[in-house]
């Protein structure tokens, strides 16, 4: 068994229940190895460390155990996913500026952000790829295997959303 350790943010259908409640029926449903947020209203945000011999298996069955407390809350995001340099220098104990000089330098190889601006975001997972093969640094396999399905549970949900003729329009171009 390893342990996982990943955080879980939803939205919630009814604004008007007191949160403690949600906390209760958490509990109650098998969330008793998360740390719960409710700070933002009509959110709540659930950050675990689960034992599991998948990651895959701990973040579903963390979905699942939420879902059967509070049947109506909708996934927004999985993390470790989305990761800005100051979050990869902070994982790989650099500074920032490091980071960027290294993304710079390495521009051909250095993973394409999801989103590119002065704030570019990149998917954890092929950064942490990319440290492993490109830089030789060693990473840890269940931050990996965490980042990996977290990723995919972020594209999945919004696979879902999207529309399929679209989907289907744009697969065509070579996306």
């Amino acid at each position: 068994m390893k342990e996982f350790d990943f955080t879980l943010k939803f939205s919630l259908a009814s604004q008007h229940i007191d949160p403690d409640e949600y906390v209760e029926r958490l509990g109650e449903a098998g969330c008793d190895d998360a740390v719960i947020g409710v700070g933002q209203k009509g959110r709540i945000a659930l950050h675990f460390i689960r034992q599991s011999g998948r990651a895959l298996d701990a973040v579903i069955s963390a979905i699942k155990d939420v879902k059967h407390a509070i049947p109506d809350a909708r996934l927004i995001e999985a993390t470790p996913d989305l990761v800005g340099l100051s979050d990869i220098a902070e994982f790989t104990g650099s500074t920032r500026q490091n980071i960027r000089k290294l993304m710079l330098t390495h521009s051909h190889s250095f993973p394409t952000p999801v989103h590119a601006g002065t704030s570019s975001l990149w998917h954890f997972s092929n950064v942490l790829t990319w440290l492993e093969e490109e830089q030789n640094k060693v990473i840890d396999s269940s931050v990996k295997e965490i980042a990996l399905v977290t990723m995919q549970v972020n594209i999945a949900k919004e696979n879902v959303q999207s529309n399929q003729l679209y989907q289907s329009e744009l697969l065509v171009v070579g996306l």
